[in-house]
C-alpha cells in the first residue's frame, strides 16, 4: 500500500473539518452532499481491494513493532482491513493465545470477548465441534458461514468494533473467507438508493429475535440499524447478517427493498471484495468488516488437517489513537 493512499484520506479529514467545519457525521448524513461526494470520490479513486491483499510481515507476533503497529493501523484507516503474517507463531495453544493478546494489547485493542466458548484471554477457538454448546452453531460447523459482520446480536452497549481472526491451521480443503469494507457496501447502496441508507439506519431497522440455550440462559433480543454512526470517532459502523432465519426486519417495503439490495450486492460480488485461504500464521485484524466463509474439509482422518481460526474481538476500533493520543 502507498502511504500516499492514506494521506488523501487523512488530509480529505483535515480539510473537511478545518476548511469547512464538516465532520465525519456529515460525510454520512443524507442532506450534505458535498462532504458525502469528496469522500466518496477520495475512497474510490483507491485500489481498495489491492491496499488489503498485501500482507504485513510480523516478526514477532506477540510484540510487534512500531513499524508493524503503524502498518496495520494504515490499512485500517484506509479500508478498514489489514491482512497479516507472523514470520513464526508459537507451537502451542496457550503459547498462541497469549500472542494474539500480546498483538492486541500492542493495539491498543480492549477485548469485548463475552461469549460462551471464550477460553484464555478472552479468545475463541472455531472449530469443528460436537460439544453440547456448540453443535448446531455454523462457526462451529464445516458449513459455509453467510455475509455478516461480527456481533449482529450483541446488545447496544456490547457492539463489536473490531475483530482478529488467525489461522492457526488451514482445513485440508476449502474455507476460504470473502471481506468487504462496510464503506464500500454503503457507497454501492446510497448509489442505488440513497432512500436504502435511511431505512438501514432507522433504529429498529433489524431485529435478532431472543435465543434461549439449552442450560436456560437467555441472550435477549437485539434491535437495532444496520447502519450507523460511532459516536466517540464519527466513523461508519455496520451491523448486518445475510441469515434468513431468526431474523426480523423492519415491516415496510423501504426497510424490505434495502436488505434485498444489498443482499443482492454481497451475492453478485464487487472488486472490492478480498477472497483468500489463509495459511497458518496469516490472519486479518479489521474494524468489523463484512465476511463469509465457504465450507470446509477436515474429515480425512488427519489431526493435522483439522481446520482451527482463533477469534478475538473488540470494544474499539483499530486506530493510531489508541497507543498514540493526538
Amino acid at each position: 500500500m502507498r502511504c500516499g493512499d492514506v494521506g488523501i484520506l487523512r488530509k480529505l479529514q483535515a480539510s473537511l473539518e478545518k476548511t469547512t467545519d464538516l465532520q465525519w457525521h456529515d460525510v454520512w448524513s443524507l442532506e450534505s452532499g458535498v462532504a458525502y461526494e469528496s469522500w466518496r470520490a477520495a475512497k474510490l479513486a483507491q485500489n481498495v481491494a489491492d491496499a488489503g491483499t498485501g500482507f504485513v510481515k510480523i516478526a514477532d507476533l506477540a510484540n510487534p513493532d512500531k513499524s508493524e503497529c503503524e502498518a496495520l493501523i494504515r490499512r485500517c484507516e484506509l479500508s478498514n482491513l489489514a491482512l497479516y503474517q507472523a514470520d513464526r507463531q508459537p507451537g502451542t495453544e496457550r503459547g498462541l493465545r497469549a500472542a494474539l493478546r500480546g498483538l492486541a494489547d500492542a493495539l491498543g485493542l480492549r477485548i469485548a470477548e463475552r461469549h460462551r466458548s471464550a477460553g484464555d484471554h478472552g479468545i475463541v477457538a472455531l472449530k469443528y465441534s460436537d460439544a453440547p454448546r456448540q453443535r448446531g452453531y455454523i462457526p462451529y460447523s464445516r458449513r459455509a458461514m453467510n455475509w455478516h459482520t461480527d456481533g449482529y446480536y450483541n446488545a447496544a452497549d456490547n457492539q463489536i468494533r473490531a475483530f482478529i481472526l488467525h489461522c492457526a491451521q488451514p482445513a485440508a480443503t476449502g474455507g476460504e473467507n470473502q471481506f468487504l469494507d462496510p464503506e464500500i457496501a454503503y457507497i454501492r447502496l446510497r448509489d442505488a438508493d440513497p432512500g436504502h441508507i435511511a431505512a438501514l439506519m432507522q433504529p429498529d431497522a433489524m431485529t435478532i429475535p431472543e435465543n434461549r440455550e439449552d442450560d436456560g440462559s437467555l441472550r435477549p433480543a437485539s434491535v437495532g440499524p444496520v447502519f450507523s454512526v460511532d459516536a466517540a470517532t464519527g466513523r461508519l459502523v455496520m451491523r448486518y447478517t445475510a441469515r434468513t432465519r431468526s431474523i426480523l426486519w423492519r415491516d415496510d417495503p423501504a426497510t424490505r427493498a434495502a436488505a434485498d439490495c444489498l443482499r443482492g450486492i454481497l451475492a453478485a460480488g464487487d472488486p472490492a471484495m478480498i477472497s483468500l485461504r489463509f495459511a497458518a500464521g496469516q490472519g486479518v485484524l479489521n474494524n468489523n468488516v463484512l465476511h463469509n466463509r465457504t465450507a470446509f474439509d477436515d474429515t480425512n482422518g488427519s489431526s493435522d488437517a483439522a481446520r482451527l481460526i482463533y477469534r478475538v474481538r473488540f470494544h474499539n476500533r483499530v486506530s493510531g489513537d489508541n497507543i498514540w493520543p493526538s
